[in-house]
């Protein structure tokens, strides 16, 4: 049973840092590019940053200098440090994994981060 489950999202005052956690179950984790989507109340569903397979990163222009995603395949863990939030970071935030052999998609359940003073 595949499952992905994030962890560390929050309440935070602007300015402030978060870190997110997904680990991931069920996968041979190595093979997947893995990616944190968003989404804010009322909008779709964007890309925030990824990490390929050979840990080649990309990222949102909104967040980009501002959050750093990592991956560690010993542990099958991905992470998203948000660093200089900002209230528009408020979403909440999903643990993207994407089998490159055939894109076959998993995701996580979601967890809350709230930027507000």
């Amino acid at each position: 049973q595949v499952q992905l489950v994030e962890s560390g999202g929050g309440l935070v005052q602007p300015g402030g840092s978060l870190r997110l956690s997904c680990a991931a179950s069920g996968i041979i984790f190595s093979g997947y590019t893995m990616g944190w989507y968003r989404q804010a109340p009322g909008k779709q569903r964007e890309l925030v940053a990824g990490v390929s397979t050979t840990s080649i990163t990309n990222y949102a222009d909104s967040v980009k200098g501002r959050f750093t995603i990592s991956r560690d395949n010993a542990k099958n863990m991905v992470y998203l440090q948000m660093n200089s939030l900002k209230p528009e970071d408020t979403a909440v935030y999903y643990c993207n994994g994407v089998r490159v052999t055939d894109l076959r998609t998993y995701w996580g359940q979601g967890t809350q981060v709230t930027v507000s003073s």
